[in-house]
């Protein structure tokens, strides 16, 4: 059952670029996949690897955002393919927040509803923040949903969320099947009472 989510803390990587699609962020011969629990090795994987399993040295690989749990990228972040496998991939991997300068919308409620949250900051903030993250990787950044904001050392961040997301990882609402679960026995009272069989 859904908890509420009010802040996550840890370490972050920048994954620099705009209009970063789905089919960069799990590509298409992975959709195949039996279950979901397969894909987080997938995630970006031809950025990451050559056509014969050799390494391109891509940022998620390095040994300064092993462990990572946050991920910094630019503006419209998952567009393209309305794939519930990007998201997935990105949990998979240990992902748990996306920073974004925007998102794709259907990415964003795909991705709301896997308990991920996707906040939106300013391009001059998240500048500062990558800068930070180069004289020290590991520096620990906390979302704060409550109060809209990113702590990173002594500097906080304004972010912005949308509304009815916001609402749903301070409440513990942001799965409608687990709404769903959760009101079990309301629903089959009401069918029962409508007649339904």
């Amino acid at each position: 059952m859904n908890n509420n989510i009010t802040k996550i803390n840890g370490k972050t990587v920048y994954v620099p670029g705009n209009d970063i699609d789905t089919d960069r962020i799990i590509p298409a011969r992975f959709l195949k996949c039996v279950t979901f629990d397969e894909l987080g090795p997938a995630l970006f994987f031809d950025e990451r690897f050559e056509s014969n399993g050799d390494s391109k040295n891509h940022t998620l690989d390095s040994e300064a955002s092993k462990g990572a749990e946050i991920l910094m990228s630019d503006a419209n972040f998952g567009c393209g393919s309305s794939r519930e496998h990007a998201p997935q991939a990105i949990q998979k991997f240990g992902i748990k927040v996306v920073i974004a300068e925007s998102f794709a919308e259907i990415f964003h409620g795909n991705c709301t509803t896997l308990g991920i949250p996707c906040v939106m900051m300013a391009k001059p903030d998240r500048e500062k923040i990558a800068e930070m993250l180069k004289s020290d990787p590991d520096v620990d950044l906390i979302l704060d949903i409550e109060a809209l904001r990113i702590i990173c050392g002594n500097n906080i961040f304004d972010i912005s969320m949308k509304d009815s997301a916001r609402e749903g990882f301070l409440k513990g609402s942001f799965d409608p099947l687990d709404t769903l679960l959760k009101n079990k026995k309301e629903i089959d009272s009401t069918a029962q009472r409508l007649g339904y069989r």
